[in-house]
């Protein structure tokens, strides 16, 4: 006997488990005669169906040769899976079983339906990319078959629904199905009822204006059934994934985490205009390595992620697109308090965290309604993740074109002046032409969208270079007011405070936005750096570059850590990595260049430096 197995990965498998080497077509074929109702096709229809992008005539020659390599491989069988005539194909189901076979199964209406909710979850055929249109067609055309016969099977289930262990089984199936359509009212309905009432839409019905997610909110006191009528839901929804908690230790409380997550992901799907991805997936996105890729897969706008810690349970929700942290909050999570207020906190992050979708939204829709100007964006804010002259020139060039599609794109002119900076900053030649063309840049962001952080962020950091010290601090303070959970503003904030001759505040800035962005970019370690060595702190300052990926920027900063507490041979090592890299590097013209507030932290700098020997 042979199991062909259709959900998850496609493949056929041996009665004692061993996989059988097949051709990816005779899979297919195998799938596509198992699901229909006669197990039997016309060759021409096989032929089609498997190569209906060439010529009739090619269609049928490869058909031929595919029988026929199905042939040798079945040819040690006692019972041949597959009976051949001139003109037909026909599947033997006495030989071959199915996992489809659960969808013609019987039992109790609860046990089919967490049968199939557990089969569909997995995908149909989801490791094979369609061949030809018709292939395509097909897989759409089952999942939607499966996706109604596990809606049918949740509406049989619920006569059993105060059964031990139901609710959990059909709130699954529910939010599966919810994931797949949002507009599904009937089914919302039906886990708003099972979750015992949500807190969410009691709020909306209450008036709460901030926790409505709406495109736009409510600006003339209307009613929510107004806001209804003039707010249309979006053809395509921004998707959500809650991703389960994750804790560096063995710890009592993950169940319960998990149980509260669970409970927010119940609460969102009060939501009209959010499609909020089913725990299942969540899972599996989190255990994946590759999770940007994963959640880029799946057009998903939002993360919630969450960690669990001897702290409490700290969540922080991320606008994928930018990689934006728009919200983050801890919450107490003690044994003791724990199981009677987790509705509580339940309640408290589904609310925060609809709010802050709510004020998200028209940023959202600005960006997707300028796909190639967003898409060119993107590729100049992944360039910028290194700071190197070649990356800082190519991102130029993304920003640049990305304005070409988009004259008034903002986030554009935010990343142009960042280019700027950064080249100003690793060349080290005090060229002000850079500095006022960030400037320039900056300002033309803030005048496009000045009710965004980036723009007065990057006029921040342009202000500090050119000098204008408490221009600067202004300038990031009035971004970090805008967006308070941006890592990136609160580093940049922490680097002029540096600046500013306040190294402690500074450190304590920049862990903050560590926790908030815990892999941190180099950038963050670096200002670290310069933080900790203002507060003659050496040790610190030197394992803060070591931490950096890439230590070009920071190699000064590390030789004259190392030169203060006299290892010689380390201080050498740095300076030789940063005269390779900058060999006009003149002390003096940069420290009069550098803008401090004050004093003794030039004539600090100035002895690290001349101790390394530059």
């Amino acid at each position: 006997m042979l199991h062909l197995q259709t959900f998850g990965d496609l493949r056929l498998i041996e009665t004692n488990g061993d996989p059988v080497r097949y051709p990816i077509k005779g899979l297919l074929m195998m799938a596509h005669l198992y699901a229909g109702a006669s197990h039997e096709l016309s060759r021409y229809e096989l032929a089609q169906f498997l190569w209906n992008d060439v010529e009739a005539d090619l269609a049928r020659l490869n058909l031929r040769k595919l029988l026929s390599r199905i042939r040798e491989t079945d040819g040690g069988r006692a019972e041949m899976p597959f009976d051949f005539t001139a003109t037909t194909v026909r599947l033997n189901t006495q030989v071959v079983s199915s996992d489809l076979d659960i969808f013609r199964a019987g039992g109790s209406p609860l046990e089919r339906l967490n049968a199939i909710a557990e089969l569909t979850q997995r995908g149909f055929i989801g490791n094979i990319k369609p061949a030809t249109k018709l292939i395509d067609a097909w897989i759409r055309a089952q999942r939607d078959t499966q996706a109604l016969q596990l809606r049918q099977a949740l509406l049989d289930a619920l006569p059993d629904a105060q059964k031990p262990g139901a609710t959990r089984t059909i709130s699954s199936a529910a939010l599966q199905i919810l994931e797949r359509d949002p507009k599904d009212e009937q089914v919302r309905a039906l886990l708003h009822r099972l979750s015992g009432g949500s807190s969410l839409n009691e709020s909306l019905s209450n008036g709460d204006d901030h926790a409505r997610v709406q495109v736009k909110r409510s600006e003339a006191g209307e009613t929510p059934a107004d806001i209804e009528r003039i707010s249309p839901m979006p053809l395509i929804l921004p998707r959500l994934v809650l991703l389960p908690p994750t804790s560096k230790h063995a710890d009592a409380g993950l169940a319960l985490a998990n149980a509260l997550i669970e409970d927010v992901t119940i609460e969102l799907c009060a939501l009209r205009n959010i499609s909020i991805v089913a725990p299942h997936t969540a899972g599996q996105i989190r255990r994946d390595s590759e999770k940007a890729a994963v959640v880029a897969r799946h057009s998903i706008a939002y993360l919630l992620d969450t960690r669990l810690s001897e702290e409490g349970l700290f969540a922080q929700l991320v606008y994928f697109p930018t990689d934006e942290i728009i919200w983050a909050n801890r919450f107490a999570m003690t044994p003791d308090i724990l199981p009677r207020q987790r509705r509580l906190i339940a309640q408290q992050l589904t609310m925060s965290v609809a709010r802050e979708l709510a004020e998200n939204e028209e940023e959202r829709l600005r960006f997707e309604a300028n796909p190639e100007a967003y898409h060119a964006y993107l590729v100049g804010s992944s360039l910028m993740s290194k700071l190197t002259l070649p990356h800082i020139r190519r991102a130029r060039k993304a920003f640049k074109q990305s304005l070409s599609h988009k004259a008034d794109f903002s986030p554009s002119f935010t990343g142009l002046a960042r280019t700027f900076t950064s080249e100003w900053l690793v060349t080290a030649q005090g060229n002000n032409e850079l500095l006022h063309l960030a400037e320039q840049n900056a300002l033309r962001a803030i005048e496009r969208d000045p009710a965004s952080a980036a723009g007065h962020r990057e006029l921040g950091v342009t202000k500090l270079y050119l000098g204008d010290v408490d221009a600067s601090v202004a300038a990031l303070h009035l971004a970090e007011e805008l967006s308070p959970h941006f890592a990136d503003v609160i580093y940049s904030h922490a680097d002029t405070l540096v600046h500013a001759s306040r190294p402690g505040d500074a450190l304590a800035k920049i862990k903050k936005a560590i926790s908030l962005n815990p892999i941190a970019p180099d950038a963050y370690l670096w200002c670290a750096a310069g933080a900790s060595f203002f507060l003659e702190q050496y040790e610190e300052a030197i394992a803060y570059v070591e931490a950096m990926k890439d230590k070009a920027p920071a190699h000064r900063i590390a030789a004259a850590s190392c030169a203060m507490i006299g290892d010689r041979k380390r201080a050498l090592f740095h300076r030789q990595r940063a005269e390779s890299i900058n060999p006009v590097f003149d002390v003096e013209k940069w420290l009069a260049i550098v803008p401090f507030k004050e004093h003794w932290q030039k004539e600090l700098y100035r002895e690290g430096l001349l101790k390394a020997g530059f």
